[in-house]
């Protein structure tokens, strides 16, 4: 059932650049290595009520319905568009402390948490993708859904720490020019209110 085509398909989708993955990309740039670890637990964790929804079929429900469709996805879109307010009028010459509150870590691990239930694509693209790879015979297609999930996440968090973890090396070089440390934070920022606006005019797949 854990084919290699499935593996190679899913770190292929993983590696594509998406909120999850600019979201740790950025923690680790801007607050540190560690840091970034959270991150990918926010947002490896935010798979798993899509997971749950597509494995009991509520992304099929969802699916049909464009009233619940239309609420997340402006819901969504609207955080995405709030922590790119929130970063553009931030923007400062940045300073990466050795050591972190946990009340922030708390708040690292929420936010990459809702980037990932607030994208409604996502429980559909989990109802689009894990059954191809499920073979008929089997005998509980809900274990084979769950199982083939589980590894997908595990490769989720695995990859966002590397991404985390190479963008926290740079994040010293970073904090060390002012102006880079502004350019690269409006950056992130405008890449965020990017995926918002694409994520409000997109549609049902």
């Amino acid at each position: 059932m854990i084919s290699i085509e499935f593996l190679l398909t899913s770190l292929v989708v993983v590696l594509i650049p998406g909120t999850g993955v600019l979201y740790t990309v950025a923690t680790g740039l801007f607050i540190g290595k560690r840091a970034s670890i959270f991150a990918a637990i926010g947002c490896t964790l935010g798979i798993v009520p899509a997971l749950l929804a597509s494995s009991l079929g509520l992304a099929a429900l969802f699916h049909t319905s464009a009233l619940a469709f239309v609420v997340v996805k402006y819901v969504g879109a609207a955080y995405l568009l709030y922590l790119a307010w929130q970063m553009w009028r931030s923007s400062s010459p940045l300073s990466v402390k050795g050591e972190q509150p946990n009340s922030r870590f708390t708040g690292i691990v929420i936010k990459g948490f809702l980037l990932n239930i607030l994208n409604p694509k996502l429980s559909i693209f989990f109802l689009a993708f894990l059954p191809q790879f499920i073979p008929s015979s089997v005998d509980s297609a809900l274990v084979s859904m769950l199982t083939l999930g589980a590894v997908f996440m595990l490769m989720t968090f695995a990859v966002f720490l590397v991404y985390g973890f190479l963008s926290g090396s740079f994040s010293e070089l970073i904090v060390k020019s002012e102006r880079a440390s502004i350019a690269l934070q409006k950056l992130f920022a405008t890449s965020f209110a990017a995926l918002g606006l694409k994520l409000a005019f997109s549609e049902r797949v």
